[in-house]
């Protein structure tokens, strides 16, 4: 494409000095080549801008084009017979910029109310963007993913850009041992899911030079793709939302997925250190919820059975408190 490109951009530079001449201008040459290679780069910069649009959304920009610019002729002819001065070929022309624009815009603004008759004449396209999956550096180094990925549970093509790739191995290629140890775990997990059956995942070249932020390229590759985001960013995260792109977050699924907790419930708890309260004992469950065990401190280092009193959730995870069961048999015989 960039040889292309290049041939493209010298064609366009020798076609502005053969129609100059063939015209007679008296620009110098050099001008008039100059004049014909602006045209290629607009024309190049015309095909990047319609890349980054789907096809979907090209197809009802150029219906919307069409049936503003009909529109323009037939307001322009009926305007011209109403005002004799005004020639019908500036009406119509006017108009038809005017309606032309208007068609394009409001279409491509109700292009998702059009989803339906979109889905018909489009159903490759939009099936695969519905599937389509970008990761994130973070989401693959923390390697959960891959876990995810073996039970089936996500499907479809997991995307992997150029610009993502690049980040891990410089991490990979890091001189700080734990960086280097990170980055390396990562290409060890994209290796791992590669050979899962069950999933596709690709390397994909889009990338935005212009952006420097990677998590800014990640969503503009997401816009452009129509893809979801899978991250546990929470900065990523909020900022994909705010810009309209759908988000999977690892850490909401792993929240999601905790074992729910009554109160009065009966739990088998390992003690593993002292609580800031005064004889208080701190346990954690498997998935790391930490459970609270009023005068557990005794017990360190010991498994012990727990009564449930209350579950507190917070912006930092869940918390269990719990009492002692035998302190509640105690407490049952003395009410007896």
């Amino acid at each position: 494409m960039i040889v292309l490109r290049l041939l493209f951009i010298c064609l366009t530079i020798y076609g502005g000095i053969a129609l100059g001449l063939a015209l007679g201008f008296s620009t110098p040459w050099p001008i008039l080549g100059a004049g014909g290679g602006v045209v290629g780069l607009f024309v190049l910069l015309v095909e990047f801008a319609l890349r980054r649009i789907s096809i979907d959304h090209l197809f009802w920009s150029m219906v919307g084009i069409l049936a503003g610019l009909s529109l323009g002729q037939l307001l322009g002819a009926g305007l011209a017979l109403l005002v004799p001065d005004l020639p019908s070929v500036l009406a119509r022309g006017a108009l038809s910029l005017v309606f032309g624009y208007l068609g394009a815009a409001l279409a491509i603004a109700k292009a998702d109310e059009l989803e339906g008759l979109s889905v018909k004449l489009f159903p490759r396209t939009l099936a695969r963007r519905e599937t389509l999956k970008l990761l994130d550096t973070s989401v693959i180094i923390d390697g959960r993913i891959a876990d995810l990925c073996e039970t089936g549970f996500l499907e479809g093509t997991l995307l992997v850009p150029q610009f993502v790739l690049r980040e891990l191995q410089q991490i990979a290629d890091s001189s700080d041992s734990l960086k280097r140890n990170r980055g390396r775990r990562g290409l060890d997990v994209l290796q791992r899911m590669q050979r899962i059956p069950k999933v596709r995942v690709q390397i994909h070249d889009l990338d935005f030079p212009q952006v420097r932020e990677v998590d800014r390229k990640l969503i503009e590759c997401a816009k452009v793709l129509g893809a979801k985001v899978v991250t546990n960013d929470y900065n990523l995260n909020k900022v994909a939302e705010l810009s309209g792109v759908q988000v999977l977050n690892i850490n909401e699924l792993t929240n999601a997925l905790k074992p729910v907790v009554l109160t009065g419930e009966t739990m088998h708890v390992h003690v593993l250190k002292e609580g800031k309260e005064a004889g208080q004992g701190i346990a954690y469950l498997d998935d790391g919820t930490m459970v609270v065990v009023d005068h557990g401190k005794k017990y360190l280092g010991q498994s012990v059975d727990v009564i449930v009193t209350s579950v507190l959730q917070t912006t930092a995870g869940r918390m269990i408190f719990t009492r002692l069961k035998e302190e509640e048999y105690s407490r049952s015989s003395e009410d007896r």
